[in-house]
């Protein structure tokens, strides 16, 4: 399966880090704003260093997450501030603000984290969203996908449980560029290749995924709800 949906759409990301956007959904974020759609990141977690939180540290990685919302073109960009590494201690407190973002955006498709993932705080985003994402709640959304994030995915223990496969895929040999760009922006946290969150990487991955079904470079997903009529 490949992606296209018809007409202009509103589009939720659900990041748990300031980062996890672009690494995962970047290209298609420039495609959807290309294309009309309005987009909307929330970035669930205030960023630890070195398991502490320095404010400083924490605003200059959100004005990071503000020049790469510049470079892909979009300007709905959320905080829920909750604490980096310890979401799974209280599941409910990321369920509550969550539901509150998706009942003001209303979105029609919803990007969020895979399960598999080996960072704990992807795995409780991901629960959170299913139940702020549950199929008899209103507003009604028609699709919700699952992403892959470098050096989160690919570092998952070899268990098929935890596998990423993929069954959907968004072209972007239009927008790998742009989505490299915003990934500049965050200078903290991008690598050297041949580190995995490294430009070298990032496109590497695209490439990868793009050759999977015969484009030049692509983002994939997992379906977790598809309801396109």
């Amino acid at each position: 399966m490949t992606e296209g949906a018809a007409g202009k759409s509103r589009v939720l990301v659900i990041s748990a880090h300031m980062d996890d956007e672009i690494l995962g959904v970047g290209g298609t974020i420039a495609k959807h704003v290309a294309r009309g759609d309005h987009v909307t990141v929330c970035i669930v977690c205030k960023r630890a260093y070195d398991h502490k939180f320095d404010p400083v540290l924490v605003e200059e990685e959100k004005a990071a997450t503000r020049r790469a919302a510049d470079i892909l073109g979009y300007h709905d960009l959320r905080f829920l501030d909750l604490r980096d590494e310890l979401l799974d201690e209280r599941v409910l407190d990321v369920i509550v603000p969550l539901e509150a973002c998706v009942q003001d955006v209303k979105p029609d498709i919803v990007y969020t984290h895979h399960r598999g993932d080996s960072n704990q705080d992807h795995d409780v985003v991901l629960r959170a969203s299913l139940i702020a994402c549950r199929a008899i709640a209103s507003p009604k959304i028609a699709r919700v996908l699952a992403y892959e994030v470098l050096s989160s995915t690919d570092l998952a223990p070899p268990f098929p449980e935890r596998a990423f496969q993929p069954n959907f895929y968004a072209d972007i040999t239009h927008f790998i560029g742009r989505k490299i760009d915003a990934m500049k922006a965050y200078a903290r946290e991008l690598r050297e290749f041949p580190h995995p969150r490294s430009a070298k990487g990032i496109e590497v991955l695209a490439q990868k995924r793009g050759m999977e079904v015969g484009f030049v470079a692509a983002e994939a997903f997992m379906v977790i709800r598809d309801e396109w009529a």
